[in-house]
């Protein structure tokens, strides 16, 4: 039994025309017609845009700076929002409820996640996007997850540079995400208007939290899971962290930060959380805190660009390597301390520069 020769199928697509389009998808877009793109709303020139952002490429990142630069007179425009708690605590659903929440109101949302650790596996952020189903899906929301990296200076400042890029694009709402450990936090409070920690009733991490300093930097204390038989736990939980919060000295912007509760997977107190976010945002507009608080950021913002990227220069100095590792014996060995082979070698850097 021999076998038949298929049908084969029909050449639909000329040689000629079959060239143009491989030729247009290996080109690189100009710089205009990604801004462009961006000031349109497309998703795919944003999605491109962040990506050549993220890349360490020399080629790349000029280019990224002229789509910022241009992009730059649009951005400025939205409310940015900064969520974190430790994993487990539901940050995924409450996003994805919280999301949803303003989309129905008229609301175009970008979450962006600030996740170093993802690159040693610890994170969750990564997967988010798939957990997310709904989210992921609606037209007037946008997912991004961080890239994976080991500098968390270098993963926040693509990730504020990204916020620019999805400002300019016509997102009004503005998510930071992190995985909620380390340093993550500051970082991310250093990009956003109003900084919201998700915690959990009975998991014996209330007064850790107070430890870490990360409640003194919360606007809002939203404890999350508030259904079923945890509804009690949560409604202690929300008098404990009251009596927390009148422990710190007033905040300089004059607010007065929220505890609430809510159930993301039931869908409960999920309004109110939004109304909370409106009575800031109105609140520090009125008084000037929320302008004033931009302008530290972008000095801020400012400083810490020239300190990484100073570092990233002493650092790949191929003078500096040889000379680094001389040093190191020498600080091992007892020769030198740790102080004078520095300055030894920033004298280097700095005769070379």
């Amino acid at each position: 039994m021999t076998e038949k020769d298929g049908i084969p199928p029909p050449e639909t697509t000329s040689k000629s025309a079959a060239k143009k389009i491989q030729s247009k998808r290996g080109k690189q877009p100009s710089t205009q017609e990604y801004v462009d793109g961006i000031l349109g709303g497309s998703i795919p020139f944003l999605s491109r845009a962040i990506t050549l952002v993220e890349s360490t490429r020399p080629k790349h990142q000029e280019q990224a700076n002229e789509i910022l630069k241009a992009c730059l007179p649009y951005a400025n425009k939205s409310i940015r929002i900064g969520i974190t708690g430790v994993p487990g605590v539901g940050k995924s659903t409450f996003i994805e409820a919280f999301g949803k929440h303003l989309t129905s109101k008229g609301k175009k949302v970008a979450v962006l996640a600030v996740d170093p650790s993802s690159s040693v596996n610890r994170g969750s952020i990564l997967g988010d996007k798939t957990r997310m189903e709904q989210l992921v899906t609606d037209q007037n929301a946008f997912i991004r997850p961080s890239p994976s990296g080991t500098s968390l200076g270098g993963v926040a400042q693509k990730t504020r540079e990204s916020i620019i890029l999805c400002e300019a694009a016509g997102f009004d709402t503005i998510i930071i995400e992190t995985v909620g450990v380390g340093q993550s936090e500051t970082m991310v409070h250093s990009m956003v208007d109003f900084f919201l920690l998700l915690k959990i009733a009975g998991a014996g991490d209330e007064l850790q939290g107070i430890k870490r300093g990360i409640i003194e930097m919360a606007d809002s204390i939203v404890i999350n899971k508030a259904d079923g038989e945890n509804v009690k736990n949560t409604k202690i939980a929300k008098v404990e962290f009251n009596r927390a919060l009148h422990l710190y000295p007033p905040k300089q912007s004059g607010w007065q930060p929220k505890v609430l509760t809510a159930s993301a997977l039931k869908n409960i107190g999920i309004d109110s959380i939004s109304d909370m976010l409106d009575d800031y945002v109105k609140n520090t507009k009125e008084s000037n805190y929320f302008y004033e608080k931009r302008e530290q950021q972008n000095e801020f913002w400012l400083a810490s660009t020239i300190k990484q990227s100073l570092q990233d220069s002493f650092f790949k100095n191929d003078q500096i390597q040889l000379a680094l590792s001389k040093e190191l014996e020498n600080v091992k060995n007892g020769v030198s301390t740790p102080f004078s082979s520095a300055k030894s070698l920033l004298k280097l850097y700095n005769d070379k520069a």
